[in-house]
């Protein structure tokens, strides 16, 4: 398994610490780390993820929302809300990433630590997001602040986990 395979799954798991919790925080943020520390080639790729979800969570959650019919985020798992988030984050601000990759990665991700249906529900809703990038419908909530921040964050490390990139 990759690093940033590794990143996205303990970003998934502190994101979805924090919903079970509550308490988007770095408080809560910080908790989480104390007790599952990040290995040092993993954790540049995890801050980056969390710390930008953290950082435009609210407009990330009214674009799925948007994007996901007949689904308010409470209804759907915690597993598959957060996975979607780091996803939609990684189209909007990682843009070293391809979107098929982030998709990819959101889906893998979300069959592992989610139900039967995660990958196939995952993948609806984050693909509808990305089409309607494209087309000009929709447009992703990356301040160029977050953009900046999370690109010398990672170093520009490229994406290993996938033979598309």
């Amino acid at each position: 398994m990759g690093t940033r395979r590794k990143a996205r799954e303990l970003a998934m798991q502190a994101l979805f610490f924090m919903d079970m919790q509550k308490e988007f925080s770095q408080e809560s943020f910080g908790r989480f780390c104390a007790n599952f520390s990040p290995k040092p080639e993993v954790r540049p790729f995890f801050l980056r993820l969390v710390n930008g979800v953290l950082g435009c969570k609210d407009e990330l959650d009214q674009l799925v929302e948007r994007f996901s019919e007949n689904w308010s985020l409470g209804r759907m798992s915690c597993v598959d809300r957060n996975v979607m988030r780091i996803a939609v984050f990684e189209l909007a601000c990682c843009r070293d990433i391809p979107a098929k990759v982030s998709i990819n990665e959101a889906v893998d991700i979300g069959k592992k630590f989610g139900t039967d249906e995660s990958g196939a529900f995952i993948n609806g809703i984050v693909d509808s997001i990305r089409a309607a990038v494209e087309s000009g419908a929709a447009e992703l909530p990356c301040p160029e602040s977050a953009a900046d921040e999370t690109a010398e964050a990672d170093g520009g490390e490229e994406d290993q986990d996938s033979d598309e990139y």
